[in-house]
């Protein structure tokens, strides 16, 4: 595991996707930049900002004063919130993003977490049949994870995601000072999207984070590591498999389970994206070790772990009631890893160890849930 890189110095992970590859600036204070890279990469373009309340209130006159003198439509805001990954909203953004007259050659902007992302990129991915983006992530959650890799969606009614498309962006800043503003929730929630990174691979940056996590949390230069090092872990894995078809499927250790219950608790704040995919990942240990794959010391290991940084390792946790393992089944089987009615979930042999175990059979996944949930009680 290498140093943290000094305090201010920027740090540029590339996509490399060819044609389509792109960076991502990491650091603190490089959203005053954001004007001058948009203007090298599309000179001449309009740009629209889409945001949501919160965000738009702490970091849209920044935005807008970095953009400087491009040509900017008025800013497209949602409410905050995963309900704004809805089919209402998307349509709103699209209609917005057209009655500005945005076009090919212009950009949308996503300024804030996972949701605007998430829903600016799929606006931009069909507006026009296509239209170029910059991710602007102002949540942990985001600049270790979403705003990477081209995945973009709105939800459906039957779950989480299922409505979208691979669309990548042209451009990723990730200015972990916006970080300072966010809620202690929020930002541990984020926190577990970057620990997942060593649970899969890399054994000696989940060793580093152990280490090192308050100061991520108090904003010292082991942050833009943080933030650089799952950056770099992602962009490796989606060169090699952009759509899914094979590896990249390891991104979503704890996800299978994580959003069940994530569906199950309506999409709210009595559970965060993050906070589901801690739990799921502890489910995903716990299920290896059922499964006689993974050493008890490494799941508890990863249980204390997260624990420690305040996120919850036990569905006691959840407030509130939570479903039957019937319904969290249904759930699962809307898991869009699913192949023609056959469970595939991301296991582990260990911290670092992680791999993808096709044809899990959905009886032994209803047990394990059938357990889980009476511990609950």
């Amino acid at each position: 595991m290498t140093a943290p890189l000094r305090a201010g110095e920027p740090i540029v992970v590339n996509v490399a996707l060819g044609a389509r590859g792109y960076d991502i600036v990491i650091g603190r204070g490089v959203l005053a930049s954001l004007g001058q890279r948009i203007a090298a990469l599309r000179p001449g373009a309009r740009v629209a900002i889409v945001s949501d309340e919160t965000v738009a209130h702490h970091c849209l006159p920044a935005t807008q004063a970095a953009l400087g003198a491009l040509g900017a439509a008025a800013p497209v805001i949602v409410p905050p919130g995963e309900a704004s990954k809805s089919f209402p909203v998307f349509e709103r953004v699209c209609e917005a993003l057209i009655e500005a007259r945005i076009e090919r050659g212009d950009l949308v902007v996503a300024l804030g977490g996972g949701v605007v992302g998430d829903l600016a990129g799929f606006a931009a991915a069909v507006v026009r049949r296509g239209l170029d983006y910059v991710q602007v992530p102002t949540t942990l959650l985001a600049q270790v994870d979403s705003s990477v890799g081209g995945k973009t969606a709105i939800d459906s009614r039957h779950g989480k995601n299922l409505v979208g498309a691979f669309h990548q962006p042209v451009l990723v800043v990730a200015d972990t000072a916006l970080l300072d503003t966010l809620p202690a929730r929020e930002f541990r929630a984020g926190y577990a999207e970057a620990a997942k990174y060593g649970l899969i691979g890399d054994a000696a940056f989940f060793a580093w984070l152990e280490t090192n996590w308050r100061e991520i949390f108090a904003g010292g230069p082991a942050r833009e590591h943080a933030v650089a090092v799952s950056c770099r872990a992602k962009a490796q894995t989606v060169t090699r498999d952009e759509r899914e078809t094979g590896e990249r499927a390891l991104l979503n250790l704890g996800h299978t389970f994580g959003h069940a219950f994530e569906a199950a608790a309506g999409f709210s704040d009595r559970l965060l994206h993050g906070e589901a995919i801690s739990l799921g990942m502890v489910c995903a240990f716990d299920f290896s070790i059922r499964r006689g794959l993974a050493p008890m010391a490494d799941a508890e290991r990863a249980r204390h772990h997260l624990a420690a940084v305040g996120l919850p390792t036990h569905l006691s946790e959840v407030a509130g009631g939570l479903p039957n393992a019937d319904r969290l089944m249904d759930l699962i089987s809307q898991d869009k890893k699913v192949k023609r009615g056959k469970l595939t979930f991301i296991l582990a042999r260990g911290i670092g160890g992680a791999f993808i175990a096709p044809d899990v059979e959905p009886v032994e996944v209803r047990s394990f849930l059938e357990e889980k949930l009476a511990e609950r009680c």
